[in-house]
């Protein structure tokens, strides 16, 4: 029996127009007054592709996820499947109804209530009121919002968002449902929730998932099937252990001490009270494993924050957290008033992770453990053999080696002395 296609993408483009000023010549007031030339911008029109010729074929009750670096295209193509936005050049076909959660709030309107929200997007996917009475306690009950019920969502944190909007697009009976990272905002248990109720969703009702994440480990666990997308192309697709080992080989090639992180996307609600913007390891020079690290995070500070940690996350290439570092277990909060730019550098005296490769998170929270900015796997580490390393531990899995006394108890010197 043939297994149906639920999604079939062909020849997929989309282009961006971006236009740009330059200034022609430059003159002062008095320079114009005096009859002097006027100063003139040139607008030009400048074409971006984000997605060029993106073909697939998703089978129904595929679970398949998206990966690739920041601009790689992943969150363009998502708006062309929920249609949110038209593709320039192809075609896709897509059975059954779509939801999709891609942003924080996306298809709710923020003055109605979360009651009257859940009403409005079941309305949006085509269901019957009495359709969505019959799955309001579930939502409800999955979202874990019920006090707040009857409150105007623009009052929800971007956590509260997260949990309504997910339980609304996961339980409203959609054939297929889109995940980008916002789950992300989301506490770690919700999220595992979550990743739950997707792989229910498609090994016993039969539906279709894409999901968008930066955790190898994540998809490698929920997707049978994966897509990298680089550079707004397609450049492998196929079993989800097979694509990730393609993605994370070709990334090995792009780690970096010292990284920029103003331009990168971010989840909605991250960067806009604090923002980080630059992290540099050990100025710089390589990291060794028994030696010393040196997290220097630079930050900008745009509204008042009280009781700011930071924290630092390094994950295995599959996304399974080795270490995480988190300054309010040795430090004070700090109550940050002004706006300004600072910085704030993690000192290890002793690395204890093996040699091998690690991918960095780095994050901001306030003193309620809101998340004030987050940027996970945002560049890989490399850490090398140290002097004091032994040639017998370096071997390509890692983790943390930490000494340790030994007490060791044998009679073997008896029976030595028995022989």
């Amino acid at each position: 029996m043939l297994t149906k296609s639920a999604i079939v993408a062909e020849g997929l483009g989309k282009r961006y127009t971006i236009t740009q000023s330059a200034r022609e010549s430059y003159s002062t007031l008095r320079d114009t007054i005096a009859g002097g030339i006027r100063r003139r911008e040139k607008v030009e029109a400048v074409d971006f592709w984000a997605l060029q010729d993106v073909s697939f074929d998703i089978a129904q009750g595929d679970v398949v996820g998206i990966i690739g670096r920041n601009g790689a295209g992943k969150s363009t193509l998502l708006k062309l499947l929920s249609r949110i936005t038209e593709p320039t050049t192809g075609r896709i076909r897509i059975r059954g109804r779509v939801a999709s959660l891609l942003e924080v709030g996306t298809g709710f309107h923020p003055e109605l209530t979360g009651r009257e929200n859940i009403f409005l997007n079941g309305a949006i996917l085509g269901m019957s009121r009495r359709e969505i009475v019959a799955r309001f306690d579930e939502i409800v009950s999955f979202a874990e919002v019920e006090q707040f019920l009857d409150t105007p969502v623009k009052r929800y944190s971007s956590g509260m968002y997260v949990r309504l909007a997910f339980a609304v697009a996961a339980n409203l009976d959609p054939e297929v449902l889109i995940v980008d990272e916002v789950l992300a905002v989301g506490d770690s248990q919700f999220q595992r929730k979550c990743l739950g109720k997707m792989k229910d969703f498609s090994t016993s009702e039969g539906r279709t998932v894409l999901f968008v994440s930066h955790s190898m480990a994540s998809v490698r666990a929920l997707c049978t099937r994966a897509m990298w997308l680089d550079h707004g192309r397609v450049r492998m697709q196929g079993s989800s252990l097979d694509v990730i080992r393609g993605y994370l080989e070709t990334s090995m090639e792009a780690a970096e001490t010292t990284l920029s992180l103003e331009g990168v996307r971010r989840t909605a609600g991250q960067g806009e009270r604090l923002l980080i913007n630059r992290v540099t390891l050990n100025e710089g020079e390589s990291v060794l494993h028994g030696e010393q690290l040196r997290v220097r995070i630079d930050y900008e500070l745009r509204d008042p924050s009280a009781d700011v940690a930071f924290g630092l996350g390094f994950s295995s290439p599959e996304g399974v957290r080795m270490m995480s570092i988190d300054s309010d277990l040795e430090a004070e909060r700090r109550n940050l008033a002004q706006p300004h730019s600072g910085s704030i550098t993690m000192s290890l005296p002793v690395l204890r992770l093996q040699p091998g490769r690690y991918a960095l998170d780095v994050a901001a929270r306030s003193g309620d453990n809101v998340s004030l900015d987050y940027l996970p796997a945002c560049t890989w580490i490399d850490v090398l053999p140290g002097p004091t390393t032994p040639a017998v531990i370096i071997r390509e899995t890692g983790g943390v080696r930490e000494p340790a006394s030994w007490l060791w108890e044998s009679d073997e010197s008896a029976e030595s002395a028995a022989i």
